[in-house]
Formats: C-alpha cells, structure tokens, sequence
C-alpha cells in the first residue's frame, strides 16, 4: 500500500518552500531518502533534540510527504500507532523515540508489537557517540553506551550505524527482518553527530529492492503429501486458525480448507479473525482462552491442524492436562524463528509429528493444491451475513440495575445496520458469541503483550490505515476504562490528523480483572470477599471520560446508563463519524456482565 501523504495533513504541516539541495546533503537526508525508497508511508513520533537532524531532513529535505510525521503526545502511543497500521496493511511504518528516555517510554508499546508479530521500525537516536562533542549535562544523561539493549530481549534486531552509509544499509535491513515472517519490531539507533554531519560525497546510487527480498517459504513435497493423507483420512480432524494475514484470497482458502476435510475449526480473540465464526464448522465462539467446545473437539480429534495457535502447547494441557494428546498433531509455524531466553511469549513447548516451518497463508494453498478432488461430507449452507441477522437477545444478571457488555455489543450492532465495519479492539469482557465475524478485518486481535494503555494507540493506527485503503470501513475501537485512560492522548493524533473513528469505552470504573484475582485469593485464604474493590476501583471521584475525549478535539458522548439510551447515543455518534469526527461513547457497563471470559474468571476464583 502506498502512502496518501496530503490526505488529513493540517494546514499547519505543510512546509513553506525552502531552499532545499535536490540531492541529499546532510546523514540524516540519507536517512530521509532510505525511508522514502523503502515506502514507508507515515513516521509517528514525539519530538526530541537526539534526532533533530532527521525532524529537519523529513520537513525541509522531503516536505513531510512520504513519510508524512504524525505528531503524537507520548512516545507509547507512537510505536502503539504503528503497530496498529500494520495489524490492517501487514506492512511496516516507523515509529522515532528520543534518546533513552524516549525509549523508555516507548517499552511498553515494543513489547506489545513483539508479541502481537507485528512489524515495526523504531528509530532511535542518541546524543553523540564522539564525548567530545557533546553538551554539558543533557547530552550526557542522554547517551548510553548500549541504548539497544533496553530493548534487545523483544525487537527482532537493532543497530547503531557510525555513518550515513552504514545508516542506510541498517534501514534496509531492519525493514527486511521487519516484515519477514514471523514479523517484529526493530531498533535503528541513530547518532545525533551522523544524522548533522554534512555529506563528504555522494552515496553510490543503489537498487533498493534487491536488498529486501521477500523470503519464500515453502513445504517440502514428500512431508506435504503425508499431511495431505493424513488429514484426508482423518475421521475428526480439527483445524486451529491462528496468525494469518488479512488477506481475503487466504480467508477463502481456510473456508475452502475446513469444508474439503470436514474439520471442526477454533479461532481465537488474541489474534485477528481467521475464519467466519458462525460457519457451521466453526466450535463455539472465538474466546482469549479455549472454550468448552473448542476443547471437546480437541479431545475428540485423530488429527489436528495448527496455523500457528498461539499457545499450542497450553491449549493442549488444558485439554488433555498431563497426559499424551491422543491425536496426530500437524504444526505450521515460523515463529521459532525468533524465540529467546528472555521472553517466555514464546509458551509452552508443543508436541508436533509433522512439523512445517513455512508462511501458514502459503501452507494452506499447498495443502488444498495437494488434497484430492473427492471432498469431504458436504457441510451446510454458508451462514447469513451479519447485516440479515437480527442481534440477538441477551440475558442479563439476575438482580442487575446497569448495562451488560452484552447489552452494548447488541446495541451497537443493530445501529451499525448493513455499514461495513472493523472491530480495532476489544475488552476482556467480550462475550464474541453474540457477535460473528464474516471478513479478516471484522476483528484484528488484541495488544498482543497484555500492555494496558495500548488500545488507543493501535485503534488510531488501524483507522489510519483503514482510511488510507478508502475500506469504506467503519472503525470502531471499543476499550476498557483503563485502557482509554492510559492511552486517551492517542486519540488527539487522530483528531489533528483527520482520522474519523468511533471509540466505545466499556466503563465499569475498575481494573475489574483485578477484583476477580484478589477475590479468588481472598477465597483461598478464607478472608472477606467484600475487599475485592480496594484499591482497584475509580470511584469518588467519578471520572470524566467524555470530558478527557473533548480535552483532546473529539466528540463525546454520555455517560450512557441504561440500555435503552444506547441504540439511539451510538446512531447520533456513527452519523459523526461518517462525517470525519473522532467519537467517544462513555457507556457505563456493570463490572464482569455476563461475558464467557468474566464467567471463567468468577468461577476459578471459587475455592
């Protein structure tokens, strides 16, 4: 995808002609250059002095136009934002931090991106290497002899270049790793004396994309016809759908996949949507952890299909606890590529009888070229769409005065209509059976590392590039209240820049998840259960969201208490969406509802 740098640019960022050289001049207008050859549309960052030769090149040397700067409020928000773009597009933006402590602020958001495989370039910089150069007092406290291992236990790589030479190999090559299966963020540190320093020459003219090849993976024949056997033969096969693209031609061919061999199919809320959810073949409803019949069909099964599921080993125990898995288990995975001894994201050891070390949207095209005309038992109809199907009807909690999230997902659908939409974001407390997904972007995964504060950040990220697509999309991004406070100044980058989207805050003010943990240990200690909400809950006084959301330029709305308020509340801020805005909806939510997840939680936390 390309970049659409003049849409939603601010009169305000467009640079007055200067007298720029045609021809790169300074370190850092090589740097500017290799982003621009290397197509990265967008740059998210929060100014600072470590890299403001770079500020200067992106404004004065290329216009701010491919990559356009999109100005963010902290550092976390930045990265968060890119990881965002690339849950939609599969492509990397950059993200620039300043100096250590501009990368510090940023961990979190890293962390989220490497664990969600999302590609990311992190530009760094630091004050100069060369002591003798340096200011008194700030320079110093903002150089660090190894400023990359901050982060080196979760980017896939990271460099310092000492010139603008080696600058621009280090971009071509952190691009490459970026978006090389399995995907991650990477670290380019730039010294501060590199990117001023004035050119000595000319750098060799050089042919950029035969330095990022893209790297085919592919089956080796034998072990392809085995799997292809093996599954065809299978009485009750099941197929895990995990990290795939958002690729339509890929989502027909799982269908295509599932309905030839007959296999029950599960899905998961970490990841993005893999496959319809209300398809006949689909178990139960996509959950964080494993449903009762995802897990039933895994018992069951004599042979079962990994596209990299996350957490394949611990789905397994949950299923079979410490015995053997009595079915042949077939696993389609890279991500081994980049397992370490820091991060333990990589889970619980799977077994695998055969083993697949390749792309999972490739290996699903191999098998169906692979399988034999014959089809399986033939399934039923494909399911309705979801604009044919009314919401549903949802219980509420016996004794229960507020809304359920259940409630808010029921209401927010039926005003949707037939609009076309994408769910950037979802709360723990999502109940995906009352909601079913029909495309790769109805839904696309979590914040990837548990980093609360992200939501925000990736919401405004997805909705720049739903945007840049011209998806006809409506992005909605619907959080926890801790979430959206951690990360509402994200949302003042999607008003400045002109990202329409719609925000839902599911506000039961608390870190509820938090009051179901101290409640289980409260039980296992036969201690007061009525303590649960100490420290936990944001009560007296009560905050205001709306007022944080307008703090920022957008549109607020609420606090809606009661559930016949809501259809009407989300229509009037759809309608401001279609027409540009940034919305908030503050919907005051009871704590837990009635959701699978908080139900699970509830009951672990019984002795």
């Amino acid at each position: 995808m390309g970049s659409v740098p003049s849409q939603g640019l601010p009169t305000a960022e467009r640079p007055l002609a200067g007298n720029a050289a045609e021809a790169a001049a300074f370190g850092s207008d090589v740097v500017a250059d290799t982003l621009r050859a290397l197509d990265i549309p967008y740059i998210a960052l929060n100014p600072g002095a470590s890299y403001r030769g770079l500020h200067d090149s992106l404004v004065n040397y290329l216009g701010n136009e491919r990559p356009m700067m999109l100005l963010c409020l902290h550092e976390e928000h930045a990265v968060a934002i890119a990881q965002g773009y690339a849950k939609v597009t599969g492509r990397a933006m950059a993200a620039a931090v300043h100096s250590n402590v501009g990368l510090f602020h940023a961990t979190m958001a890293i962390f989220n991106a490497w664990c969600d495989r999302m590609p990311v370039i992190v530009i760094g910089a630091t004050g100069p290497v060369d002591a003798s150069k340096r200011r008194p007092w700030i320079d110093w406290i903002h150089t660090a002899r190894d400023q990359g291992s901050v982060i080196r236990n979760f980017v896939k790589w990271d460099d310092q270049p000492a010139s603008p030479a080696a600058a621009r190999e280090a971009l071509l090559r952190g691009a490459w790793i970026a978006q090389t299966t399995p995907m991650g963020p990477v670290y380019i540190n730039l010294d501060a004396e590199m990117q001023e320093g004035r050119l000595e020459a000319p750098l060799p003219v050089i042919d950029y994309a035969r330095f990022i090849p893209q790297a085919a993976t592919g089956a080796p024949a034998e072990l392809l016809k085995k799997a292809a056997r093996l599954l065809e033969s299978a009485k009750r096969p099941v197929l895990l759908v995990g990290r795939v693209s958002r690729s339509v031609e890929a989502w027909r061919s799982r269908i295509e996949l599932a309905e030839r061999l007959g296999a029950i199919v599960a899905t998961d809320l970490k990841i993005g949507a893999g496959f319809p959810t209300d398809h006949p073949l689909h178990a139960g409803a996509p959950a964080i952890f494993a449903g009762a019949e995802t897990i039933a069909a895994i018992r069951a099964a004599d042979v079962i299909l990994s596209l990299d599921w996350v957490d394949l080993g611990g789905t397994l125990r949950a299923a079979f606890g410490s015995a053997a898995p009595t079915a042949t288990i077939v696993q389609v995975s890279l991500d081994h590529a980049i397992h370490n001894g820091w991060s333990m994201d990589h889970q619980s050891l799977p077994p695998a009888d055969l083993f697949f070390s390749m792309d999972t949207d490739s290996f699903a095209a191999a098998l169906l070229a692979e399988l034999s005309v014959k089809s399986a038992a033939p399934v039923k109809a494909p399911p309705a769409r979801r604009d044919t199907l009314a919401p549903p009807q949802v219980a509420v909690p016996e004794g229960a005065t507020g809304i359920t999230v259940d409630q808010l997902a029921s209401s927010l659908r039926s005003a949707l209509g037939s609009r076309e939409y994408s769910l950037l974001h979802l709360p723990l407390s999502w109940n995906a059976a009352i909601w079913p997904l029909h495309h790769p972007l109805h839904f696309l995964g979590s914040d990837g590392g548990g980093g609360i504060g992200g939501g925000p950040g990736i919401a405004v990220g997805a909705a720049l590039a739903l945007r840049d697509s011209d998806s006809g999309r409506l992005p909605i991004g619907i959080l926890g209240d801790g979430d959206f406070l951690m990360g509402v100044t994200a949302l003042w980058t999607a008003v400045h820049y002109r990202i329409p989207m719609l925000i839902v805050v599911a506000n039961n003010q608390a870190f509820f998840n938090d009051e179901i943990h101290q409640e289980r240990v409260a039980r296992m200690r036969e201690r007061p259960v009525e303590n649960r909400g100490i420290g936990i809950r944001m009560s007296d006084p009560e905050l205001d969201l709306v007022q944080l959301a307008q703090a920022q330029g957008a549109l607020g709305f609420g606090p809606v208490r009661s559930e016949p308020e809501l259809e009407a509340v989300f229509l009037a801020a759809i309608s401001a969406v279609e027409k540009g805005a940034v919305a908030v909806v503050d919907v005051r939510v009871l704590a837990g509802g009635n959701s699978p997840a908080m139900a699970a939680a509830q009951t672990k936390s019984k002795p």
